[in-house]
């Protein structure tokens, strides 16, 4: 099938599709007029690409983990997956982490503010 039909199906730009090419993650093949050809199967790996992005994982990662779809009798791959799966849970677990101070430290900022805005309220009152 063409970008635009692959594009079609599974719901991903065509833009998409090329930089899926770019960086490893999907492969094509070319007619003589250098339109790009997919496999049927090419969908269903467009679909899990995307979803690992949606999982918030960087194209980096997701080409260490693709192979362990492409060869997935190899242990030695299987680990190497696994290994980098951990490391991506422990970043987002980091983020997590972070966003929560952030939002504590907000939380203390909205808290101090409303306590202000009420003794500013309460000296209008008096002054009125």
């Amino acid at each position: 099938m063409r970008i635009g039909e692959l594009a079609q199906r599974t719901g991903v730009s065509p833009r998409s599709l090329r930089y899926y090419e770019e960086q490893g993650l999907l492969t094509s093949s070319r007619s003589e007029a250098g339109q790009r050809h997919y496999a049927e199967a090419d969908a269903e790996r467009v679909l899990l690409i995307r979803r690992l992005f949606d999982a918030g994982l960087s194209s980096r990662v997701i080409a260490t983990v693709l192979p362990c779809v492409d060869v997935p009798g190899d242990l030695v791959i299987a680990e190497e997956t696994f290994a980098a799966m951990l490391r991506e849970r422990d970043r987002i677990d980091a983020d997590i982490a972070h966003l929560t101070q952030t939002r504590d430290a907000l939380d203390k900022l909205l808290e101090i503010n409303s306590r202000h805005r009420a003794e500013l309220e309460t000296r209008r009152g008096l002054t009125v």
